[in-house]
């Protein structure tokens, strides 16, 4: 018993000594501000671009097999199509009949019909495989592909392919060669937006 009447018959020391600090941690619940919001939308929108851009670059691979195998089976020039009946088809005639049976068809031509026919013209799908096959033609593979070009730019490139199809000496070799370099640019171009890809997650 101490002077003050308190009971210390235990020893303050040892209660010390052995003593345990215990210290209770919590989770950091600080809210992002919207700048780090910000840039994470855009970080997903770009995974998110890249994605489709990665399965359009598959279509438009696919699309120009198809189209290679189309000209295989029959190519034509100075028309896009040949019917089963030996009729010629211009571009007017052909969108007025739709989708039907083709014998031969052009570059072009061909493109449309592995495409889904006329009607398929004016998709994105089709539209870059036609962008594709200009660039494929008219440029060397190291230069960038020009995607969405002006309408009236598109227009004269389809004006180009079409020449180039119909000229004098050109063959249906050479249109499968062509088609078959156009699915190997979609290759270089998917394994680009690959290996970017790879670099953003």
């Amino acid at each position: 018993m101490c002077a003050d009447g308190a009971d210390r018959s235990y020893d303050d020391g040892a209660v010390e000594e052995h003593s345990v600090k215990v210290t209770l941690s919590t989770p950091d619940i600080t809210p992002l501000g919207w700048r780090a919001r910000r840039r994470a939308r855009r970080r997903l929108a770009e995974l998110d671009a890249l994605g489709a851009r990665l399965a359009e670059l598959s279509r438009i691979r696919d699309l120009a097999e198809a189209a290679r195998e189309v000209v295989a089976a029959g190519w034509v020039k100075d028309a896009w199509y040949v019917r089963p009946d030996g009729r010629r088809v211009d571009l007017v005639q052909a969108r007025r009949m739709g989708r039907v049976p083709v014998e031969r068809a052009c570059l072009v031509g061909a493109i449309l019909h592995a495409g889904g026919g006329v009607a398929s013209a004016d998709t994105q799908l089709v539209q870059r495989t036609l962008d594709l096959t200009w660039h494929t033609v008219h440029r060397s593979p190291a230069e960038r592909v020009r995607w969405c070009p002006a309408p009236p730019i598109r227009a004269q490139h389809l004006r180009d392919l079409v020449r180039w199809n119909d000229r004098e000496h050109r063959t249906r070799a050479d249109v499968e060669a062509l088609l078959q370099s156009v699915g190997r640019a979609a290759t270089r171009e998917l394994d680009a937006h690959r290996r970017l890809l790879a670099t953003r997650e």
